[in-house]
């Protein structure tokens, strides 16, 4: 899955965007036998990968794409079998929140060893483990490979507004675009902001909706979070600690446009696409003219994967296009901590970060790293290479550069959701 001031330095960019810049093989995770967490010195990597020789790591994470999925197995799973001798175990979840209070229940019972390694997180879910003092603290910026990670940038370091203090580590980077189909829409008739898309919407009756937001839907509620973005007159104001006040004044008005919206949607707005693939598919079918992706390829990967037409391409809003970054965080009752410890390392080699971009490979999304402070000119040169592989499918680094915003505290995230409920879907 999941604020950031918008000091976008050229480092994050090439990592956003050059690029740029949410399953299957397997059941509930077996806890094994450990090291003890504590006898773990980061300093010693080599004890540390001795240490996991042999280990299950299981890394719970969102199942929701078949191609990350297999991306997960292919390139994880079997470099950590091959270098390293450890297994790999991929928990599926339907929402992150699962494993958040899979992890608070076993606490409240006492359990000083539960079943998750590693875990795909960010935003709210972060902050709630955090808050319970879940999580493993001070290893983030000790892994050899975070050399290659710009901490000093707010864009990594806070998430969503969250200070990550080394209990987190980066994965890759996203950021929020449209899909059209560039043979029945010429780039000069795309809405480029939510004003333009309503009228466009009206215009196109039934031509276009969005996914509902709500837990497990993150896309949907991003979508609400950038249009709340414009209607209230700009993305700087919801930086920072959660505003209670500024939320009640700029609320009604972004159920104002929802609800203008509304009549002019797919059925009139009386359903919404739950998930994103439901939204690939409507847009594939011709019933609507727009899907979305968080993927640095844009369309790429989903024509790789015959989702949408090969004449599918990306775009961008001229402004309030939400990016971020993904995370892997290790509970502080992990089985397995070193296991943990060597795949979050494994995540940030620049080699499977070059790889992680490329459409064909089915993952698509951007850089964890910074490109830039990678000396190695081998290395620096598949990332280089990578990102120039995009294609016409993907949005022009320079439009997502222009339109790019942090996300905001998580406690929008739930007020957005539960008030859309009540004033949009419901009212």
């Amino acid at each position: 899955m999941h604020t950031r001031k918008r000091i976008w330095n050229l480092a994050v960019l090439i990592g956003l965007l050059s690029l740029i810049i949410a399953s299957c093989g397997s059941n509930a995770a077996t806890p094994t036998s450990a090291p003890s967490s504590t006898s773990l010195d980061l300093n010693n990597w080599a004890g540390i990968e001795q240490a996991a020789n042999g280990q299950t790591v299981n890394w719970y994470i969102w199942g929701g794409s078949d191609s990350i999925n297999r991306f997960v197995d292919e390139f994880y799973g079997k470099a950590l079998k091959e270098r390293y001798n450890i297994t790999l175990n991929r928990v599926p979840m339907a929402d992150t929140v699962d494993v958040v209070n899979q992890l608070l229940s076993e606490k409240e019972a006492g359990k000083t060893t539960g079943a998750v390694d590693l875990i795909w997180i960010n935003g709210e879910n972060f902050a709630s483990l955090k808050q319970a003092n879940l999580l493993r603290a001070d290893w983030g910026q000790s892994l050899p490979n975070s050399k290659y990670v710009n901490w000093a940038n707010p864009a990594v370091n806070l998430d969503f507004g969250e200070p990550v203090e080394s209990l987190e580590s980066p994965w890759s980077s996203a950021q929020f675009q449209f899909i059209y189909d560039s043979a029945k829409l010429q780039a000069s008739e795309l809405p480029r902001s939510y004003a333009a898309l309503k009228d466009y919407a009206c215009a196109n009756p039934g031509k276009v909706t969005y996914i509902a937001p709500g837990p497990g839907a993150f896309q949907g509620t991003r979508f609400v979070k950038q249009a709340l973005f414009e209607v209230s007159g700009g993305a700087e104001q919801w930086l920072g600690k959660f505003n209670q006040q500024l939320w009640d004044q700029w609320s009604p008005k972004l159920w104002e446009y929802f609800n203008q919206l509304e009549g002019c949607l797919w059925r009139e707005g009386s359903t919404y696409p739950k998930t994103e693939n439901e939204l690939h598919s409507l847009f594939a079918n011709g019933e609507v003219d727009f899907s979305i992706t968080q993927a640095i390829a844009g369309a790429g990967s989903l024509i790789k994967e015959n989702l949408v037409p090969a004449s599918a391409r990306a775009f961008v809003f001229d402004d309030n296009m939400i990016g971020d970054f993904n995370y892997v965080a290790i509970p502080s009752t992990a089985p397995n901590p070193a296991a943990a410890l060597v795949l979050a390392n494994l995540i940030l080699d620049p080699e499977l970060q070059a790889a992680q971009i490329l459409p064909e490979n089915g993952f698509g999304l951007g850089y964890g790293i910074d490109p830039t402070k990678v000396s190695d000119p081998a290395l620096a040169a598949k990332l280089t290479n990578a990102a120039q592989q995009l294609g016409d499918a993907a949005t022009p680094a320079s439009d997502l550069a222009k339109s790019l915003r942090s996300d905001i505290a998580a406690e929008y995230q739930s007020l957005i959701e539960q008030g859309w409920d009540a004033n949009v879907l419901r009212k």
